[in-house]
C-alpha cells in the first residue's frame, strides 16, 4: 500500500518540520490542527506553505480524528498542550494530551494504521537532583514534576496497552530542548528566540541556565518521521539526545555567528535532567544521528535572516 501519512499537531513546530521534510520527499500528507496557522510553515519553507491535504477538527472530539485518519497508513501524533498551558488549565491539558492520544490510538486500531510514533517527553522524567547521572540512563525511572509530565506517561502507558491488546504499533519519542526556527512557545523555547533576537541586534536575556540536551527541530522531525516508518512488534518508547551543553555555551556559539553579544542567560537550571542516554534509539531502531550543534545554530540563522 503506499504511504499516506496522517500529522496531528501539523502546525506546531516540530508538525511544521514534520511536514516540510515529507513534502520534499514528495509524500502523501494529511495535516490535522485545530484551526489554520500557516506562520511557521511560511518561515521555514521561504515563504510558502507545503502542498498537503488540510483536516481542521478538535483532537479532543474522536469522531474528527477518525475522520482525518481514514485512509492513513502512518501517525505521527504530536499535538498536545505543554507545561504552561497544562499548568493555566489542567482539565483542557488532561483532554487535549491523554484524551486526544487515546482518540489517535482508536482511529489507528479502527482503521488498521500500520504504525503510529508519538511524542513522548522529557518531561516524564525528574529533576537532575532525582538522579545519580548527569545524563541519566535508559531505564532511569519516571518521576513527572509537572501534569504534563504526568499526562506524557499516560500516554507511555496507553500505548501499550494498545499494543497488548489491539496489537496497534507505536514507538514513542522523548525529545529534550527543540530548538531552531518555529520554535516559539514553551518552556525551553527562549533559546530559539535568543538566536531571532541575534539576528535583529535586539538585546535578550534567557531566563534560565544550567546545562539542557539541545536538540535541532529539523533533526527531530526527522527522527519522528523514520519511528513512523520502522516497524516495531509493541510500543516501546525512546529517548532523543542531541547535545548536552550549557545555555551559557549556547548563547555564546550563537553570539559567535551572529555577531552580536547581546544574547544573556540567567543561572538558575530549569527543574528537567540535563540529558538522557539514547543508546537503544540509535542502536535497535537505527535512529538518525543529530546534526553538529553549530552547524544546527548556522541553518537557523540561516532560515530566520531570510525572513527578517
Amino acid at each position: 500500500m503506499t504511504e499516506r501519512f496522517l500529522v496531528t499537531g501539523a502546525n506546531g513546530c516540530i508538525g511544521a518540520w514534520v511536514l516540510k521534510h515529507l513534502s520534499q520527499e514528495g509524500a502523501d500528507v494529511v495535516a490535522f490542527d485545530l484551526r489554520e496557522d500557516d506562520h511557521r510553515h511560511r518561515l521555514i519553507n521561504d515563504g510558502n506553505v507545503p502542498e498537503v491535504d488540510w483536516v481542521f477538527g478538535d483532537l479532543t472530539n474522536s469522531e474528527d480524528v477518525k475522520r482525518a485518519a481514514d485512509g492513513v497508513t502512518h501517525i505521527v501524533h504530536l499535538a498536545a498542550l505543554q507545561v504552561p498551558f497544562c499548568r493555566a488549565n489542567p482539565i483542557q491539558g488532561a483532554a487535549v494530551n491523554v484524551t486526544g492520544t487515546v482518540n489517535v490510538f482508536e482511529a489507528a486500531r479502527q482503521h488498521g494504521v500500520k504504525q503510529i510514533a508519538q511524542a513522548s517527553s522529557i518531561a516524564v522524567f525528574g529533576s537532575t537532583s532525582d538522579y545519580a547521572d548527569r545524563i541519566i540512563p535508559e531505564d532511569a525511572p519516571r518521576l513527572p514534576t509537572t501534569l504534563y509530565g504526568v499526562y506524557k506517561v499516560a500516554t507511555e502507558d496507553l500505548a501499550k496497552v494498545y499494543w497488548n491488546e489491539n496489537k496497534v504499533r507505536s514507538i514513542g519519542l522523548r525529545p529534550h530542548t527543540v530548538f531552531g526556527p518555529g520554535r516559539d512557545q514553551g518552556m525551553t523555547s527562549l533559546p530559539s528566540v535568543g538566536i531571532e533576537k541575534a539576528i535583529r541586534r535586539e538585546a535578550f536575556h534567557i531566563e534560565y541556565g544550567g546545562t539542557l540536551d539541545f536538540q535541532y527541530a529539523s533533526d527531530v522531525a526527522t527522527a519522528f518521521i523514520h519511528a513512523a516508518r520502522f516497524t516495531v512488534d509493541g510500543a516501546p518508547t525512546y529517548n532523543l539526545s542531541g547535545h548536552s551543553v550549557a545555555v551559557s555555551e549556547f548563547a555564546r556559539i550563537t553570539g559567535e555567528i551572529t555577531g552580536f553579544d547581546g544574547i544573556t542567560c540567567g543561572v538558575s537550571s530549569l527543574p528537567v535532567v540535563e540529558g538522557a542516554k539514547a543508546t537503544s534509539w540509535y542502536t535497535n531502531a537505527r535512529g538518525p544521528q543529530p546534526t553538529p550543534l553549530r552547524d544546527a545554530i548556522e541553518q537557523s540563522v540561516r532560515i530566520f535572516s531570510a525572513s527578517s
